[in-house]
C-alpha cells in the first residue's frame, strides 16, 4: 500500500512538473499572444468599452442572472488567496521582477478570456428557469462534436475547483484566523460550512446574488487600505517601480531576483490568479443574460475581470509588501505571513486582523464561486438533481476537512487536474477561435455602424447548426 501511494505521488509530481514547469506556461502565453494579435490588440483598443458595458451590466436579466452577477461570480473565483498569499510567494521566490511578469501575463491573458467567454455565451444552453448553463464542456461537445472530451474536462474541473480547491480556501481561512485571533480550526471549518450551505443549496442564482453584493465591497475595502499604504510612501513609489522593471529584465541581479526566476514565478502565479485560459471563468460567463444581446458582450466584460484581479488587486498586495521593506529572502517569511507582517509594519497591529478578514472574504467568495463551476459541470454529465445534491454535501465536507487537515497530496492532485482541464480548454478554444473572431468582427461592425450590437444567428450558418435555438431566437 505504501509503495502504491509513493507511485501515485511520483506520478502526480511528474505530471505537475511537466504541465506547470513547461508545457502549460508556454501554451497559455502563446495562445494569449496569438489571440491578442488576431483580435488586433483588443484589450488595449477597447479598454474603455469594457467599462461602458459594466455600466449597463445589471440590466435586462428579467429574473435570470445578469451580466454583472456573472462577472462578480467569476471575479469571486479569481480573487482568492492567490491575490494575497500567492503574490507574496512569487515575490519571495522570484524577486520584485515577478510582479512585472504577472502584469504581462494578465495583459496577454485578457484576450484569451475574451475568446473563451465569448464561446461560452455562444454555445450556452437554456436551463428552462430563465437562466443558462455553459462553459468549456458545452462548447467542446457542441462546437467540436466531442462529448467524451467535454466529460473529461468536466471531471477535471469538479475534482480541482469543486472539491479540492474549496478545501484549500477553507484551509487558508482557518490558518489566517488562527494566526490573527487564535481561533480553533475545527470550529472555523464547521462555521464556514454552515455559512456556505444555504448559499450553495440555493443554486446558481443564490451564488450570483451573494457574489454581486460581497465582491465589490471586499475588493474596494482592500484597495482603500493599499492606496493608503501607497500614499504614505508616495516618495519611494518611483523607486519601487524601477526596481520591479530592473529585476524583471535582469538589470538588477539581487538574490532570488534573477530574470529566469522572476519570469517563471510571475507567469505561474499570474496564471493561477487570473485563470485566463483555464476554462473556469467561462462557466460563469455562460450564465449571463447580456446587454447588448450578443455573445461578444460578455467577452468584453470578462476581460475586465482579469485586469482587476491581477493588474489591480495583485499589484495592491505587491505594493504593500515592497513598500514595507519586509521582503527578505533569508528570513523564510513568505505567503500570507509576509503579507500580514508587511501590513502591520505600515498600519500597525490591526493590519494582521485586517488581512485575516480580507482572506476570509476573498476565500469565502472563491469557495461559493468554485462550487457554482462544479454544479454546472455535474449537471452537464449527469443531468440529475440527486447528483447535484450529493455534490453539495461533498463540497461542505471538503470545507470542514480542508480547515483541519493539511493534505498536500490532494492539493497536488488538484493542481494536476487543473493543468489537464487547462490543456483541454486551450486545445478547444484554439480550435474554435475562428467562431470567436467572427463574432467579434460582427459586434464591432455593428458598433461602427452606430447600432446596438445584436446577435443574428442567420449570419453564421455553421454556428446556427450547433447552438441552442431556445437561447438565440
Amino acid at each position: 500500500m505504501t509503495e502504491l501511494k509513493e507511485l501515485f505521488v511520483s506520478f502526480v509530481d511528474a505530471g505537475n512538473g511537466l504541465l506547470w514547469g513547461s508545457v502549460l506556461i508556454y501554451l497559455l502565453i502563446g495562445a494569449g499572444l496569438y489571440f491578442t494579435i488576431r483580435t488586433g490588440f483588443l484589450q488595449f483598443r477597447s479598454f474603455g468599452h469594457m467599462f461602458s458595458l459594466i455600466k449597463v451590466s445589471r440590466e435586462g436579466a428579467d429574473g435570470g442572472i445578469s451580466s454583472f452577477q456573472a462577472f462578480s461570480t467569476s471575479l469571486a473565483a479569481r480573487v482568492g488567496t492567490g491575490n494575497m498569499a500567492g503574490v507574496a510567494v512569487a515575490i519571495y521566490l522570484g524577486g520584485p521582477g515577478a510582479v512585472f511578469w504577472m502584469w504581462v501575463t494578465a495583459l496577454v491573458g485578457m484576450s484569451t478570456s475574451f475568446v473563451e467567454s465569448t464561446l461560452a455565451q455562444a454555445y450556452k444552453v437554456n436551463h428552462k428557469d430563465n437562466t443558462f448553463r455553459g462553459g468549456p464542456a458545452y462548447y467542446i461537445e457542441k462546437g467540436l462534436g466531442q462529448r467524451w472530451l467535454g466529460i473529461a474536462f468536466a471531471i477535471c474541473l469538479i475534482v480541482a475547483f469543486g472539491l479540492a480547491f474549496n478545501g484549500v480556501q477553507s484551509n487558508s481561512i482557518a490558518a489566517a484566523m488562527n494566526t490573527a485571533f487564535g481561533t480553533d480550526n475545527t470550529w472555523v471549518g464547521i462555521i464556514l460550512a454552515i455559512g456556505v450551505a444555504p448559499i450553495i443549496f440555493g443554486g446558481m442564482r443564490s451564488v450570483a446574488r451573494v457574489a454581486e453584493l460581497v465582491v465589490p465591497f471586499m475588493a474596494i475595502g482592500y484597495l482603500i487600505v493599499a492606496v493608503y499604504v501607497i500614499a504614505i510612501n508616495i516618495g519611494v513609489l518611483p523607486e519601487i517601480f524601477a526596481t520591479i522593471v530592473k529585476s524583471a529584465l535582469g538589470f538588477e541581479q539581487a538574490a532570488g531576483g534573477a530574470i529566469g526566476a522572476a519570469m517563471m514565478q510571475g507567469i505561474k502565479r499570474g496564471l493561477f490568479s487570473n485563470e485566463a485560459g483555464m476554462g473556469s471563468a467561462p462557466n460563469a460567463a455562460a450564465t449571463a443574460t447580456t446587454r447588448p444581446n450578443h455573445p461578444a458582450a460578455q467577452g468584453y466584460v470578462q476581460m475586465l475581470g482579469v485586469f482587476i484581479d491581477t493588474i489591480v488587486i495583485c499589484t495592491a498586495t505587491a505594493s504593500i509588501i515592497l513598500l514595507s521593506g519586509m521582503l527578505d529572502t533569508e528570513s523564510g517569511l513568505t505567503g500570507i505571513a509576509l503579507t500580514q507582517a508587511a501590513l502591520v509594519t505600515e498600519v500597525g497591529p490591526w493590519g494582521a486582523g485586517f488581512v485575516a478578514i480580507a482572506i476570509l472574504l476573498f476565500a469565502f467568495t472563491s469557495l461559493i464561486a468554485n462550487y457554482s463551476y462544479g454544479e454546472s459541470n455535474i449537471e452537464y454529465i449527469f443531468k440529475s438533481k440527486l447528483a447535484i445534491n450529493i455534490y453539495r454535501v461533498a463540497v461542505l465536507a471538503m470545507v470542514v476537512i480542508g480547515a483541519v487537515v493539511d493534505l498536500p497530496t490532494v492539493w497536488a492532485f488538484a493542481d494536476l487536474s487543473m493543468g489537464m482541464m487547462a490543456m483541454i480548454n486551450l486545445v478547444a478554444i484554439l480550435g474554435l477561435s475562428g467562431v470567436a473572431f467572427a463574432l467579434l468582427k460582427d459586434y464591432e461592425a455593428q458598433r461602427k455602424a452606430g447600432k446596438t450590437p445584436t446577435f443574428d444567428r442567420k449570419k453564421f450558418p455553421k454556428l446556427d447548426k450547433e447552438i441552442d435555438k431556445d437561447v438565440w431566437q
